[in-house]
């Protein structure tokens, strides 16, 4: 590797740290084992009722502590382009330890939080949240298809399901 290219790479690797650091919220639980597919449809079952009673169409992504999805189920009409963004929002709250609104509102408040951009992976839309059993990250449930708040209501019910 060149001196300069090592250069430009120790350079992204540090911006990206202080993205990191700028965004609050990370939670300090540690990792556990993956999340069961029988849990993941207890944590899922949860959010599909919440918008099936406020009549939103959802699809709704249980991930494992390392992004891979474990369940996913959409409900009939819902747009197209929420499939992917459910699972993008639950790898992100798996992988970063912290739910997607920490990314939202680190975004909206501008400056420095605009480093968010930056990070990899990470999804600044609410509606993804790491799932918690026995203290520890098991996973992250992700939904899309209503309005970002109403994505998380639905995906936060989910989530406290498990406690």
């Amino acid at each position: 590797m060149s001196a300069k290219l090592g250069l430009k790479y120790f350079a992204v690797v540090m911006f990206a740290v202080g993205a990191l650091q700028t965004v609050s919220g990370q939670m300090p639980n540690p990792y556990g084992l993956s999340i069961s597919v029988d849990d993941a449809k207890k944590a899922a079952a949860p959010a599909l009722a919440e918008a099936a009673k406020n009549n939103w169409k959802v699809a709704v992504a249980i991930v494992d502590p390392a992004g891979t999805l474990v369940y996913y189920e959409k409900m009939d009409n819902t747009q197209l382009g929420s499939a992917n963004v459910a699972i993008d929002k639950a790898r992100s709250a798996a992988r970063f330890k912290r739910p997607t609104k920490a990314f939202q509102d680190a975004l909206a408040a501008g400056g420095e939080g605009l480093r968010v951009l930056a990070i990899e992976g990470a999804v600044p839309v609410e509606g993804g949240f790491p799932l918690v059993m026995d203290g520890k990250i098991v996973g992250a449930i992700g939904v899309s298809g209503a309005t970002s708040a109403q994505d998380a209501q639905c995906s936060k019910a989910g989530a406290d399901s498990l406690k």
